[in-house]
């Protein structure tokens, strides 16, 4: 029951080789994808990943901005190891996301063989590792592997079966063995370090106290009788992420009550899009990295899929009492997905397929299990080999179809014409595609674009204030002031657009206005070092140099290596009497730009002959 006879024991060291080499043979292109959507509030605009050490920088995450991390320390925690070794190239953040998927892989692999001995399935290990193969190359997780802010579902899937497979190796020990105690620790380890990744983790004790009940004490009265304390221990980890939403309520306004859709319309929504992932589990074509933010609005919209969903969830429930073993799979299902997929709403993505990353694996084994019984009813004798077979095929073809869907992500420009096309009525890949074509200096086409957006959705903020950007790059001052004032009528806490509101009012000589816009944005983003720059500069122009220096010293502790910040800083010193610290910031300039002329000269004078 345990999978340790030496043949498993070969079989399982076969079958993780063949996993991870079809992982690294499907992913191997992706090292050179750029950073896309989620990626750049998570990586490119997020200073806490500046710092690896000491670590407490990164743990406290981006507050308030919407990036993937915010409220999810771990993760970004990780992100800032990445930053530690290739600074803003993407390789090595893919390099480790790929690690991490391969790990989660070997998991679920792991816990599979483990518990399809115990729901009586013959050749479980046969059956565990097609079932993991065919998780790992499936084209529905290729969101979650090849963009990086989604290592958030890929971390928190590794924790979740880690603290299943710990508390099941738990149950193979001995009672009175110093490895039962080892092994409940490590999952008692792994479910706060699920917490600490991302809020899918909620739902992990409740599941591993159903498995205890499923497959291991048949009762629950049992299975708390004998582990109430392990249980309890697992429990306990919901207070991390109680912590967490109090930092972080409504992790910059992506999701929560109170951000513009109702739970009941979420819970419409979600009617959709739950039986489209299980279609795209069986058939994962098209594929679609952005699927906009908007919510159905009446129930008879999603009717008959909702009257689906609901036959489904009774199944389940059904199930649990009379069949648990397939109960328990479907209640994995809905239990991960609930977080994400039920009535809390998130905001910014009303559907979105990296929810799947980890409930695949729950319809797979539902599927491939299935199969085999429908087999085994037909010839109690069939051999196994033909249906492993099957499962290679398939694997073969969803591997080649991941690859398919990973060469739309070769470029920015690439995955949102794609997208585009795809959700037409969706601004935002209108706005991304924009922002692509900005970044090789196809400005028409680029504003075509944003223009687009505008007609599909006229309260588009984002639009408006990448059409803002582009009229404050070419000097059409007023243009970009209009398009930044409609952003803020949109969503008045867009504190990028008050940042370049300011930077346009600045140069048509309005200080005073500006100085506020400065201030809103660092109000709004506090992490912000460019807005608190900006504010900085305005402040000292405006001769508030007292004021001007704290706003500097922020900025330099987000980004230390802002030599403009330092020299600025050095001249404001300078002004305020305070030499030796100016001193300081000159050299400091001078080690991070040698060749800065103006800063040599400057500290020279300071330092006298």
């Amino acid at each position: 029951m345990s999978g340790s006879t030496p043949t498993s024991k070969r079989v399982a060291w076969v079958g993780g080789g063949v996993i991870v080499l079809a992982v690294l043979v499907v992913y191997h292109g992706i090292f050179s994808v750029p950073f896309l959507f989620d990626d750049y509030n998570a990586v490119s605009l997020n200073p806490t990943i500046r710092h690896l050490w000491p670590p407490w920088e990164a743990l406290r995450t981006p507050q308030g901005t919407g990036a993937e991390t915010d409220g999810r320390p771990l993760a970004n925690l990780s992100l800032a190891v990445n930053y530690a070794i290739s600074g803003a190239q993407p390789g090595s953040y893919h390099a480790l996301t790929l690690l991490l998927h391969a790990l989660t892989a070997l998991a679920l692999f792991g816990v599979l063989r483990r518990t399809l001995p115990r729901a009586g399935v013959r050749n479980p290990d046969a059956l565990s590792f097609g079932i993991a193969l065919l998780w790992a190359v499936h084209p529905l997780q290729t969101e979650t592997v090849t963009t990086v802010a989604h290592r958030t579902e890929v971390l928190v899937s590794l924790f979740y079966l880690l603290t299943l497979y710990g508390f099941i190796r738990s149950q193979e020990e001995p009672a009175a063995e110093p490895g039962r105690r080892r092994w409940a620790g490590v999952a008692v380890a792994a479910c706060y370090a699920g917490m600490l990744s991302k809020e899918v983790m909620v739902s992990a004790p409740l599941v591993v106290f159903l498995y205890d009940r499923t497959f291991v004490s048949g009762r629950f009265a049992a299975a708390w009788a004998r582990h109430r304390r392990l249980h309890l221990a697992l429990a306990s980890s919901w207070l991390i992420l109680v912590g967490l939403r109090v930092i972080s309520p409504k992790r910059g306004g992506t999701g929560g009550f109170g951000l513009g859709i109702t739970p009941w319309h979420y819970a419409l929504t979600q009617c959709r899009a739950i039986p489209h992932y299980l279609r795209l589990a069986f058939w994962p074509h098209p594929l679609i990295l952005d699927y906009g933010d908007r919510a159905v609005a009446h129930l008879s919209e999603v009717l008959p899929s909702g009257l689906l969903l609901l036959v489904l969830l009774a199944a389940t429930g059904v199930a649990l009492w009379k069949r648990p073993v397939p109960g328990f799979a479907g209640a994995c299902f809905f239990a991960i997905l609930a977080p994400s997929s039920s009535f809390l709403p998130l905001v910014t993505q009303t559907i979105a397929e990296h929810r799947m990353y980890l409930p695949l694996a729950a319809v797979l084994t539902l599927a491939v299990c299935g199969l085999q019984r429908l087999r085994l009813r037909a010839d109690p004798t069939a051999p196994v080999a033909p249906l492993v077979a099957f499962l290679l095929a398939a694997a073969v073809g969803l591997g080649w179809a991941t690859g398919e869907r990973n060469r739309d992500f070769r470029s920015a420009i690439a995955i949102w014409t794609t997208t585009a096309a795809q959700v037409p009525d969706n601004p935002r890949p209108h706005d991304n595609l924009a922002n692509a074509l900005l970044e090789v200096d196809q400005v028409p086409a680029a504003i075509a674009q944003y223009e687009t957006a505008l007609r599909i959705d006229p309260d588009d903020a984002q639009a408006h204030y990448n059409l803002g950007g582009v009229d404050l790059q070419a000097g059409r001052y007023a243009q970009a002031i209009g398009h930044y004032e409609a952003a803020l009528r949109i969503a008045p806490a867009f504190s990028r657009a008050h940042d370049n509101l300011g930077t346009a009012l600045l140069r048509v000589g309005r200080r005073p206005e500006a100085i506020g816009q400065f201030a809103a944005a660092v109000q709004f983003e506090p992490d912000n070092a460019g807005a608190r720059y900006n504010l900085a500069n305005a402040l000292a122009q405006d001769g508030r140099v007292e004021a001007a220096i704290p706003q500097y010293l922020i900025a330099i502790h987000l980004r230390p290596d802002m030599a403009n910040a330092h020299f600025n800083l050095a001249m404001a010193l300078t002004q305020a009497g305070r030499a030796t610290e100016a001193i300081g910031e000159y050299r400091t300039v001078l080690q991070l730009t040698p060749n800065d002329a103006e800063a040599r000269a400057n500290l020279a004078r300071l330092q006298g002959p």
